[in-house]
């Protein structure tokens, strides 16, 4: 028996030694592997080309990929040899690698063929003294590799987007923002089916957006934003039902807000602000149960928010509708919103009341009113006005004030003036209450309905009084 144990516990360790020499084995591999004479030369050519012919990379890193490390550069082996599959270049971390002013695309880029991601920030910064273009060939040589592509921050980078970029089909992040792209942009986006994040936003993009973009099922990020693209946003783009988020504002877009976008199920995002849109609200949008952020201010929607669902949105945390038009009153069904921080309905054509219940958001933060017709006392307390500070406004709406009661305190609404004792109260039931100066007669503090004024109620009083003692008298003449 005890002969067995010492066996056992012999190949026990006898194991344990070979586990732990594989591992160094694996190490000691992954250190000295080599790298390819094309890799690492085309390596060095992209980045002098990148960097400047200053870069001596044979001296500075004669092992790229091992013990001398470039950054901003990642490998990794493949049958045993390593590759760059990894190059980001520009001021993204301290101590990264700059571009040259004269930073060019090479040829030699195409040549890194297990190239996954690829980076340039803040690399072509002329659009005068050297405009650069992105290449329209060879992109088809990393179609196999390439998942990641961005290009951020480059005012040099002019052009168009090639149509050949519709050719990496393995691509699952597109990001051309802050250049000076210009054009339409190409149907061949449409291709790229395995993107999850698309985003071109502030470049001089024009035209309409491309229908086959509806083709990207797997997008979570959709951004167009800050271009200068017109015509409607395609009925196509409501096969995207895995998107997150949704921002196409400050273009020229027209026309009604899509129907179709309430099948986006998963929206947490609808960015829409600063274009042509008009027709209103599109009911549709109340069916979006994930919607956290509807901002559509700065358009021409005009209509009404009465009749819309808003106690179904009850995600919602920002709702931007300042200065699209609006008209009639606020619907007391904003007041249930109980996640809501952001409410902004400045600048429109809205009347009536305020509804009383929107003080009572448990997470408000933020409430713009300002630039309406409404009209009445806010009913909001003073503990409210202390919260908001400058986050709550209501001014440019004449016909609002604010009770007498908060005429002794400092937390006021600013640029709303104070009720008058004369003034008529409109409650959130749309009730007038009349309050007749300090008069304390039964008369005066009669509570009658809507037109019913103080002197009527004399004369009903006399006339009562009057057929009373006329039936008093015919009664003791009978008797």
């Amino acid at each position: 028996m005890g002969r067995c144990m010492c066996f056992e516990a012999l190949l026990l360790l006898l194991l344990l030694c070979l586990l732990s020499r594989s591992g160094v084995s694996a190490e000691e591999d992954a250190s000295t592997a080599p790298m390819e004479n094309s890799e690492i030369a085309a390596l060095y050519s992209v980045m002098q080309s990148f960097v400047g012919k200053w870069w001596k990379g044979s001296e500075l890193y004669p092992d790229p990929c091992g013990w001398t490390p470039i950054q901003g550069v990642s490998c990794d082996i493949f049958n045993g040899l390593w590759y760059v599959t990894v190059l980001n270049i520009g001021p993204i971390l301290e101590n990264s690698i700059e571009c040259t002013p004269e930073a060019d695309f090479p040829p030699q880029l195409f040549e890194l063929k297990h190239l996954k991601s690829l980076s340039l920030f803040n690399c072509f910064t002329s659009p005068t003294h050297h405009p650069t273009k992105i290449p329209t060939q060879n992109w088809e040589k990393l179609a196999g590799s390439l998942e990641t592509l961005e290009f951020r921050s480059n005012p040099g980078l002019t052009g168009e987007i090639p149509f050949s970029l519709g050719r990496l089909v393995k691509l699952q992040s597109l990001v051309l923002v802050e250049n000076a792209l210009m054009g339409e942009i190409p149907t061949s986006i449409g291709s790229l089916t395995s993107l999850k994040k698309l985003a071109l936003t502030s470049n001089l993009f024009s035209g309409q957006i491309p229908s086959s973009l509806g083709n990207l099922t797997d997008l979570l990020i959709f951004d167009l934003s800050m271009n200068s693209l017109s015509g409607t946003v395609p009925f196509t783009l409501s096969g995207l039902r895995s998107l997150l988020k949704l921002d196409l504002s400050n273009n020229a877009l027209e026309g009604k807000l899509p129907m179709e976008l309430g099948l986006l199920k998963n929206l947490t995002l609808l960015d829409l602000r600063s274009n042509n849109f008009s027709g209103g609200l599109v009911q549709s949008l109340q069916y979006m149960d994930s919607i956290q952020d509807v901002l559509l201010s700065n358009n021409s929607l005009e209509g009404s928010l009465m009749g819309f669902g808003w106690e179904s949105l009850q995600n919602l945390t920002t709702l931007d509708l300042s200065n699209t038009g609006l008209n009639g009153q606020i619907p007391e069904s904003i007041g249930g919103l109980k996640r809501l921080r952001f409410l902004a309905l400045g600048n429109n054509r809205l009347s009536g009341s305020v509804p009383a219940s929107l003080a009572n958001l448990p997470s408000i933060s933020a409430l713009y009113l300002n630039g309406n017709n409404l009209t009445g006392e806010l009913l909001f307390s003073d503990a409210f006005y202390e919260k908001m500070g400058r986050r709550f406004a209501a001014w440019s709406n004449p016909n609002l004030c604010y009770g007498v009661g908060l005429a002794r305190t400092g937390h006021k609404p600013s640029g709303v003036r104070q009720c008058e004792q004369h003034e008529v109260s409109i409650t959130s039931s749309n009730l007038k209450t009349v309050v007749v100066g300090d008069d304390r007669s039964p008369e005066a503090s009669f509570m009658a309905s809507p037109g019913f004024s103080a002197s009527f109620v004399g004369e009903f009083w006399f006339v009562f009084f009057a057929k009373e003692l006329v039936v008093i008298l015919l009664l003791v003449l009978l008797l």
